[in-house]
C-alpha cells in the first residue's frame, strides 16, 4: 500500500495517473479473499455435513449392495488358561508328627503309586511298632490259652462258658492286632517291613512319605529337617493324561453357554495349535470382582505337550441363525462408533451410525441402524469418506 500512495502522490502526467490506478487494482485484487476451488467431481449438499453427493463419472468407483440375511454360527472368543484336572491332582502329607530327614524327589519327576517321596522320623512311629509287637504277643498268649481250654474242656476239667470265654479273648486280640497292623500300614511300614517287625521285632525308625497315586509331581512344600505333622499338605502328584482349559465369560454373555458346547481352543505357547473340546462346567455364580462367570473344558493330552499355566484362547461355538449382516469392509469405525455410507438417491449417499455385533468371518451382524434391502458402499468406503471430509474442509 505503502508503494500505490507514492505512486498517486508524484506530480506527473495523466499516464502515470493511469499506470497508478492499474497498480492500485493489482494491489486491491491482492490483498481481498477469494473462495477455495470446489472439487470438479464432489459436491456437499448444503445443510447436512453427513451427505455427500458424487458425479456419476464417480459413482462407479463405489460399488453398492443391499444388505442382507445371512447364516451367522457366533462365536464367543475368551481368554484361558491350562490347568491341571483337580479330578486327577492328590496332594499328599505325612502320617506321622516328625522331622523330614531325606528327601527322594524333585519337581517335575515323574511318580508312581507307592513310590516314597520322603522320609520322616518319628517318635510316633516307633510307639506303633511297639503298640503291634505287644498285641502281636497277646494274640500268640491267647491262641495257645484257647488249645489248653480246648484241651481241659474234652477232659471235662472246665466247663463251656471258661472255654467260651477265652475264645473271645483271642477273638479281641487278633482284632487289636489287624488294627494295630492297618496303623503301621498308613504310617508306611508295609509288605517286607511289617513281616520282619512280626517275626523279627525290626523295628523301623522312619516312616516314609508315600504316592497315593502315578503322575507328575507339581509341588514340594517342605525341605530337609522341618518339622511336619499329619495333615500339612508336603506334595502335589498329577496325572496330566488330559487337562483343563478354564476361562470365564461377562456375565451378559455366559447364559448363552451350555454343557457340551463345542470349544475350539488355541496355544500360542505350541505354535498356535488348534485343540477341540466340550465345556465340562458352567459355574452357577458371578465373580463379585470381575463379573464373569467360570467355565471350563478338559482335553486330552497324551503327549504331556500341555503344561499347567500355559495361556490359551478359546472360541466358543453357538447355534447357527439368520441375522441381518453387513460386509466388514463397508464400516468405518469413527469416534468410537461403527458407521457406513449409506446410499439415500442416485450418487448421494450419508455417513450413517450403526450398532454392529463382533465380526463373523468377513460380516459384522446388524443391531440397530439399518433395514432389510437399505443399500450401502460395500466397496470404496474409506475413499467416499475422505471425499466428505475434504469437502468439508472446502
Amino acid at each position: 500500500m505503502i508503494a500505490m500512495y507514492s505512486l498517486i502522490e508524484r506530480p506527473v502526467g495523466p499516464r502515470s495517473i493511469v499506470l497508478a490506478t492499474v497498480v492500485s487494482a493489482f494491489m486491491l485484487a491482492g490483498c481481498g479473499k477469494q473462495p477455495a476451488p470446489v472439487a470438479a467431481d464432489v459436491a456437499k449438499p448444503a445443510g447436512d455435513p453427513l451427505q455427500i453427493q458424487v458425479e456419476p463419472s464417480m459413482a462407479s468407483r463405489f460399488k453398492v449392495a443391499e444388505v442382507g440375511m445371512r447364516s451367522i454360527v457366533p462365536i464367543q472368543e475368551v481368554p484361558g488358561r491350562i490347568e491341571a484336572n483337580e479330578r486327577q491332582v492328590t496332594r499328599i502329607g505325612a502320617s506321622v508328627t516328625g522331622r523330614v530327614t531325606e528327601l527322594l524327589v524333585e519337581v517335575g519327576d515323574r511318580i508312581k503309586a507307592g513310590q516314597p517321596l520322603a522320609r520322616v522320623a518319628s517318635p510316633e512311629l516307633t510307639q506303633a511298632q511297639m503298640a503291634f509287637l505287644r498285641a502281636h504277643s497277646n494274640a500268640g498268649l491267647s491262641e495257645r490259652a484257647v488249645d489248653r481250654a480246648r484241651q481241659l474242656f474234652q477232659a471235662d476239667v472246665i466247663g463251656a462258658a471258661e472255654l467260651q470265654r477265652r475264645e473271645s479273648e483271642l477273638s479281641l486280640a487278633r482284632a487289636e492286632l489287624r488294627a494295630l497292623g492297618d496303623q503301621l500300614k498308613l504310617l508306611g511300614i508295609a509288605g517286607a517291613p511289617l513281616e520282619a517287625l512280626r517275626e523279627q521285632g525290626a523295628l523301623q525308625s522312619h516312616a516314609p512319605v508315600l504316592a497315593t497315586q502315578s503322575g507328575v509331581l507339581l509341588e514340594r512344600k517342605i525341605s530337609n529337617g522341618q518339622v511336619v505333622q499329619p495333615g500339612d499338605h508336603l506334595f502335589t502328584v498329577a496325572d496330566l493324561g488330559n487337562v483343563w482349559v478354564s476361562g470365564a465369560l461377562p456375565e451378559q454373555t455366559a447364559r448363552l453357554v451350555r454343557l457340551g458346547q463345542q470349544v475350539d481352543i488355541e496355544v500360542p505357547a505350541l505354535g498356535n495349535r488348534q485343540l477341540s473340546g466340550r465345556i465340562i462346567y458352567v459355574g452357577d455364580a458371578v465373580s463379585p470382582d470381575t463379573r464373569t462367570v467360570p467355565f471350563r473344558t478338559q482335553v486330552d493330552n497324551l503327549n504331556r505337550d500341555l503344561k499347567p499355566q500355559m495361556l490359551a484362547t478359546m472360541r466358543i461355538r453357538g447355534e447357527a441363525n439368520s441375522e441381518l449382516v453387513v460386509p466388514q469392509d463397508a464400516v468405518i469405525r469413527e469416534g468410537d462408533r461403527d458407521h457406513v455410507y449409506l446410499k439415500v438417491a442416485e450418487s448421494t449417499y450419508r455417513f450413517t451410525t450403526v450398532e454392529l455385533a463382533p465380526a463373523h468371518e468377513a460380516f459384522r451382524p446388524i443391531r440397530k441402524g439399518l433395514n432389510p434391502g437399505d443399500q450401502v458402499v460395500i466397496e470404496g468406503a474409506f475413499h467416499l469418506h475422505n471425499e466428505r471430509k475434504r469437502a468439508e474442509l472446502q
